[in-house]
């Protein structure tokens, strides 16, 4: 096992580390026991569900005091398992129990792994606990996951569902209410809702590589060595940051007042924001990792498309 402090925080995620590297991670390090009982319920399927294999690479995302890391391990007898979180107090537990039960392949790093430089293709499966709800840029994070798998890998989470259907929160946070009108964060924004909606949820992954991966693989299984795919799709060639202003713009351009043979503003802004379309740094590294050599591309004037032809290796 390896010592490290933390490495590069996100400025989103700022807020999230005073909580979790403060206080409230220090309660959650001292009862830890506890608190992996009251998930035990849910641990064998989850375990199950991921399906790590002997050799396998495995990161765990979020991995608090490391029950999720330890295990994980212990099934990649001849692999490894890598738990990162950014409290140094759940980190430094997961430490202790690691070499209190003798788990040699599992190394934690106090780390946020929205923007943490994790090898790229370095990881069989990633698997998060409860531990992913957290991100200030949900895509930004799963993105850097989806990097750091290698062709193939898979990603495994356990996340709360809604508040409406979560008996337990809805009547715990009713009781500390007290009768006061007090609203739950809402599904999409950081907190333990966040991945509640599987649409969003969904939606999100594509986004960030992991649907799109599939497909890409498995058009390249389909052709022989030398098979030529033409790909257009939606795919933003400008910087995040610009993104509001190019879409704004795009959709001024684009929206008609004809619905019948038009989009309107709404249909428009829903498919550009909602559906998270691809950026460039996104979906040309995967078409690269499925085993394709891009001969040429062609973005839109309006940045908003690309068109690639791409020859199998």
């Amino acid at each position: 096992m390896t010592e490290s402090t933390a490495t590069g925080i996100d400025p989103s995620n700022v807020e999230q580390l005073g909580a979790w590297d403060g206080d409230t991670g220090a309660y959650w390090a001292a009862h830890a026991d506890r608190f992996d009982e009251g998930i035990a319920g849910y641990h064998g399927q989850f375990l199950a569900a991921a399906a790590i294999d002997a050799t396998a690479n495995v990161l765990d995302i979020g991995c608090g005091s490391g029950q999720t890391t330890r295990d994980a391990a212990q099934c990649a007898t001849a692999g490894s398992a890598l738990g990162v979180d950014p409290s140094s107090r759940m980190i430094e537990r997961a430490r202790q129990l690691a070499k209190r039960e003798q788990v040699a392949n599992a190394t934690f790093h106090q780390a946020d792994a929205q923007v943490y430089p994790f090898p790229d293709q370095s990881f069989d499966i990633a698997i998060s606990r409860t531990g992913a709800m957290f991100f200030g840029d949900a895509l930004a994070a799963f993105t850097n996951i989806a990097r750091a798998l290698r062709p193939g890998g898979r990603l495994l989470l356990l996340a709360w569902q809604s508040f409406q259907q979560n008996e337990w929160f809805s009547t715990f946070f009713t009781t500390l209410a007290a009768g006061r009108e007090l609203s739950p964060p809402p599904p999409g924004t950081p907190g333990p809702f966040s991945l509640s909606d599987p649409d969003r949820v969904r939606r999100l992954l594509t986004s960030a590589g992991f649907i799109k991966a599939i497909a890409l693989r498995r058009i390249a299984d389909m052709l022989r060595p030398g098979g030529v795919l033409r790909l257009w799709d939606v795919v933003y060639s400008f910087e995040p940051a610009d993104a509001e202003r190019r879409i704004e713009a795009w959709i001024a351009e684009t929206m008609t007042d004809d619905i019948e043979h038009g989009w309107t503003r709404a249909e428009l802004a829903e498919h550009f924001r909602d559906e998270h379309s691809t950026f460039t740094w996104v979906l040309e590294p995967m078409i690269k990792r499925a085993g394709f050599d891009m001969l040429d591309t062609n973005y839109s004037a309006s940045s908003m498309f690309a068109r690639y032809l791409c020859r199998k290796r």
